[in-house]
């Protein structure tokens, strides 16, 4: 009979994805689109940090993953380090019929690398799409800049739905990937030093040895998605 620590941990991986971007492009109508299915027309920002959690099958693997919103606080320039501790994946949204959002990305972007790692693996989300008569951000801007930065790029409506649950699992692919390539490069080397005390448990994806190290926890054995 199963234990009911067992029971209750029953994903195999657990992600702390972040979003970050200007307030009202849409950030908690995204996510609220993704986690419940839910778009609030006249949403307003609230003060304080939110997060929801998903679970998706990646490749028979369930991957939970951890998504943080700013909530209201980029107002007032109040994200700390503590928002980025821990993420390994993040979300950078502008509005498309914004043009003051998109340039303020690269902001955004150098505040991401001085809290976290340099390689949270990063998409760009040019969000209302379905603003078509009031777009101000060309779809070619966006990937120039997603190409310039090393970034994945894709255009959103929390409104009507349109790639929302596509940024999300680029996302998590994407993190899957990197995480089986340390994986195995741990069994490696667990093959190669006997006395290496890696439990498996915890692979750490970036930063090692410093004291903020974005870590992913997973279960004993195998590789991600």
């Amino acid at each position: 009979m199963a234990s009911q620590n067992e029971e209750e941990q029953t994903e195999d991986y657990l992600f702390k994805i972040v979003m970050l971007g200007d307030s009202a492009v849409g950030k908690s109508n995204l996510l609220a689109r993704f986690a419940r299915d839910e778009f609030y027309q006249n949403s307003k920002s609230t003060i304080g940090v939110e997060f929801q959690t998903q679970t998706l099958d990646i490749n028979g693997k369930e991957v939970k993953a951890q998504i943080w919103d700013t909530a209201g606080q980029e107002r007032f320039r109040a994200v700390t380090s503590a928002y980025y501790r821990g993420a390994v994946g993040a979300l950078l949204v502008y509005d498309i019929s914004r043009q003051q959002t998109f340039e303020n990305i690269s902001r955004w972007l150098n505040e991401l690398h001085t809290h976290s790692d340099m390689n949270v693996v990063t998409i760009l989300v040019g969000n209302k799409s379905d603003l078509k008569d009031s777009r101000e951000v060309a779809t070619s801007e966006g990937k120039s800049l997603a190409e310039a930065e090393g970034l994945f790029f894709i255009e959103t409506s929390a409104l009507d739905s349109s790639n929302v649950t596509a940024a999300f699992q680029m996302v998590v692919k994407e993190i899957c990937n990197i995480l089986t390539k340390k994986v195995i490069q741990s069994q490696e080397l667990d093959k190669q030093d006997p006395s290496w005390t890696g439990d498996g448990k915890t692979v750490i994806l970036k930063g090692e040895g410093s004291e903020d190290a974005s870590t992913v926890e997973a279960k004993k054995g195998g590789g991600c998605c």
